[in-house]
């Protein structure tokens, strides 16, 4: 008992369990200030009055895991479907904490976002608790938090990019930890948090890189072996992943054409062709940003908040490089991370221009400016000119400038919606059974045909409806050229379009036995 005490007494360690404790509550609290804001409750958010349909194949996805084990309906695009099981185009590490979360306290609509916010919340404590930022620094860094806004956009969505948030902040904060006193176990973690990260997302293979360095930097050929070893273990993984449990897109994920120009073109063909690739897409990267800058635009809010912290990062790194003699040793250890992270913002942007859709990468930024926030807030620069810069610049790209409703907008429980996906739910309950047997299959799978013309105005399917669906049934997301070329060869046993659409139409000639129908949304059975 007296050692528990002493140890206790050590480096105030009450003061640190406070702060850890305040910092903790901060993503709770910016919830329900946010919600409270708007006359609404957490418990009033409602996933199917969101417009992102990403967040079905997530939620749906875990649904199955969490019933079956895995989804008993494929989960594809244009009836794609991964080689083995049913999982879809992403990675299903991407979603493990929900999956733990569901196997452990059930999964319904409300579990995405409370296992979200208890990550964040968890993810500040730690950071704490491993870091022992100052006062001022905890000032800092809540502030920046608040005034970051997709933290609370995403905590309240079935999107994973919390995950990936609090993941990547956890593994900095272990990393600072590490400098301070380097333990062999630590290092052992920081490799485990940066693989299931690269086997998440790919380009979080950058994180990894890291503790590969400590492990060279210790050990040298040792850690060289080592640590070659690891990259082409988990690069291996995250290979048999995408290929056996990933379905095909309906376009590239990301684009290879300018390695592949090498080959084809020789090495300086190959340098031509991506500098030539580098800079019209640095123009339309421009041209996004000065949008976001002018009207809002999300990719172009996201970059411009993306291109100061890494100004900020790259800054602070370059100055603390030189002074580093006079700083002495805390401030190295400060140093490496700044450094790191600041390398990685560089090299995410020129994969960003090689490698992505403009639109569809820059939410992939988002990941690394939620870090940037707990780094940046650690940096101890005369008037804090740089935390400064950075808050005035979430301020104003995400919450003055956030003015599209479907990229800042907390989709909140609308009356009509809920009665007609309930609606749904009974309708489908006793028509809708899965078939248990040769799992996965197509009998347990719908067709969400994206849009229809109904007269001449294309309609979109009112997708939030498929959220009724009984447990361990598929999604399969069809753009209306592929249904209406194969419309007769569809493999799924269920297909849902428009009212009045012209695949409706042709579904009502066929035969096809309808099980529900709302608004924009037509439920049939094909077979």
């Amino acid at each position: 008992m007296d050692k528990w005490k002493d140890w206790w007494r050590q480096e105030d360690r009450w003061i640190v369990l406070i702060k850890s404790l305040l910092l903790g509550a901060l993503p709770l609290v910016c919830c329900m200030v946010y919600c409270a804001g708007r006359g609404r409750g957490i418990g009033e958010v409602y996933l199917p009055s969101s417009e992102w349909n990403d967040e079905l194949f997530y939620y749906k996805q875990v649904e199955g895991i969490v019933k079956y084990g895995y989804p008993l309906g494929y989960f594809g695009f244009n009836e794609s479907h991964a080689l083995k099981l049913s999982f879809a185009a992403w990675s299903p590490v991407l979603v493990f904490p929900w999956v733990i979360w569901g196997a452990l306290l059930g999964w319904n609509l409300m579990s995405p976002i409370l296992c979200n916010i208890v990550l964040m919340c968890l993810c500040c404590l730690l950071f704490v608790w491993l870091v022992r930022p100052s006062w001022k620094q905890m000032g800092i860094l809540a502030i920046l938090f608040c005034l970051y806004t997709p933290f609370v956009r995403y905590m309240l969505s079935v999107m994973p990019e919390v995950i990936c948030f609090s993941l990547l902040i956890l593994f900095y904060a272990l990393a600072i930890n590490y400098l301070r006193g380097e333990k062999k176990h630590k290092l052992v973690l920081l490799f485990v948090l940066s693989g299931v990260m690269t086997l998440m997302r790919p380009y979080l293979l950058l994180f990894l890189l890291l503790p590969c360095w400590f492990w060279i930097r210790k050990s040298r050929w040792k850690g060289v072996l080592g640590s070659a070893v690891v990259l082409a273990g988990v690069l291996g993984m995250y290979g048999c992943i995408k290929h056996y449990f990933g379905a095909e897109y309906f376009a590239p994920l990301f684009f290879t054409d300018w390695v592949e120009a090498f080959f084809e073109q020789g090495f300086f063909g190959g340098v031509r062709y991506t500098l030539g690739k580098l800079y019209y897409m640095g123009l339309d990267f421009v041209q996004h940003t000065r949008q976001g800058f002018r009207t809002g635009l999300a990719s172009g809010s996201f970059f411009g908040g993306f291109l100061v912290c890494m100004f900020v990062l790259a800054g602070q790194s370059l100055r603390d490089y030189l002074s580093l003699k006079k700083q002495g040793q805390p401030r190295k250890h400060l140093f490496v991370i700044e450094a790191h992270l600041a390398l990685s913002f560089g090299a995410m942007f020129f994969a960003l221009l090689l490698m992505y859709k403009l639109t569809e990468g820059s939410k992939h930024l988002l990941t690394f400016m939620a870090a940037a926030i707990f780094v940046i807030s650690l940096m101890e620069t005369r008037f804090y000119k740089k935390a400064v810069l950075v808050g005035i610049t979430f301020a104003y790209f995400y919450s003055y400038m956030a003015v599209d409703d479907y990229d800042y907008l907390v989709p909140f429980v609308q009356e009509e919606r809920r009665q007609a996906v309930e609606q749904w739910q009974e309708a489908l309950e006793d028509a809708l059974v899965p078939n248990m047997e040769n799992v996965p299959s197509y009998e347990n799978v719908i067709v969400w045909m994206l849009y229809d013309k109904v007269g001449d105005v294309n309609v979109n399917t009112q997708w939030q409806l498929l959220y009724a669906l009984p447990e361990g049934f598929g999604v399969s997301c069809c753009m209306p050229e592929y249904v209406e070329a194969h419309f007769e060869t569809l493999q799924s046993k269920y297909i849902c379009v428009p009212e009045g659409g012209t695949v409706e139409q042709r579904c009502i000639q066929a035969g096809y036995v309808k099980i529900a129908a709302h608004e924009r949304a037509v439920l049939y059975q094909r077979y």
